[in-house]
């Protein structure tokens, strides 16, 4: 019984870790890494792309983290958020820090043994920014999203730096590809949560809230993709193939920020948020397609 009774209890701890981990959001972050390092690669070596993703995993997870400890009194407050490990005291603080703590070395040790020092930089420059900045700053408004789409941006570019040791202006389109792609992003999912979010005083929205001067700033920054999506073709890293598939799927997500713009519903927003998800893999995947 007591053996039934231990196995429990460290089946459920087991469970609770990995919860804090945030798995769906640090496989995209993964994912995006991956697609930086294969795009910079002359030769993809299997084993380092592997221990690209334990290493992808360990600091992102560290840093979602480092995010739930500072928001555990907030996540509290929303429905969405209250049940998670720290929140309901699955796990104490001290352990979710030590967690971190311990990943935070795992993804340090391999991203300058197997890599290099670049791109641990960047790393723990991400780490830094997402979990002691942006999280902060969620409470005092909107500037925390633009704070927050620059340690969002950073995975790809990377892995492209782990791939070539190497900062400059590839990485940096990259960098920019997905630093305007988040803002539509985060705000379909802030318009979704607005009024869970003002409950737990956390300020994402530009504007006033759910209308349509909010709207046309959403519509304003996914403008952005449309350019910037030609630029890895420009560069010669990709084919022109790639750069259409881009600047349409810029097009038809853009179209889905003026349908919101009309009607200022959840449900324009849901559609935009799912079309969001959809884009940035989709491109990705086509820039690999269309690699030169």
């Amino acid at each position: 019984m007591e053996k039934t009774i231990s196995l429990s209890i460290i089946n459920t701890k087991a469970k609770a870790y990995i919860e804090l981990l945030k798995l769906k959001l640090t496989l995209a972050v993964v994912f995006s890494g991956v697609f930086g390092y294969c795009l910079a690669a002359d030769q993809i070596i299997w084993w380092k792309m592997l221990v690209l993703v334990i290493a992808s995993i360990a600091i992102t997870g560290a840093a979602n983290i480092i995010n739930q400890i500072i928001e555990k009194d907030s996540d509290k407050v929303m429905k969405r958020t209250a049940v998670r490990p720290l929140p309901t005291g699955r796990l104490s603080v001290r352990e979710a820090a030590f967690f971190a703590l311990l990943l935070f070395s795992i993804a340090c040790y391999l991203f300058v043994e197997v890599f290099n020092v670049r791109a641990a930089a960047l790393a723990v420059l991400s780490l830094l920014l997402y979990g002691f900045v942006y999280t902060p700053l969620k409470r005092k408004g909107p500037i925390a999203v633009f704070v927050g789409a620059l340690p969002g941006a950073f995975p790809p570019m990377i892995g492209w730096v782990a791939a070539t040791n190497h900062y400059g202006l590839e990485p940096g389109i990259l960098f920019a590809i997905q630093f305007f792609w988040q803002f539509p992003h985060f705000w379909a999912i802030g318009w979704l949560a607005f009024d869970e979010y003002k409950k737990a005083g956390i300020q994402m929205m530009p504007g006033d809230g759910k209308n349509a001067k909010t709207a046309y700033r959403i519509m304003i920054y996914t403008l952005f993709l449309i350019p910037v999506g030609w630029l890895p073709y420009l560069l010669g890293m990709t084919g022109i193939n790639s750069g259409l598939v881009a600047m349409a799927g810029g097009i038809l997500f853009l179209a889905q920020t003026f349908h919101l713009m009309r009607t200022c519903t959840d449900k324009a927003a849901l559609q935009m948020m799912f079309g969001s998800l959809l884009y940035l893999p989709i491109v990705q995947i086509v820039y690999l397609l269309d690699k030169v």
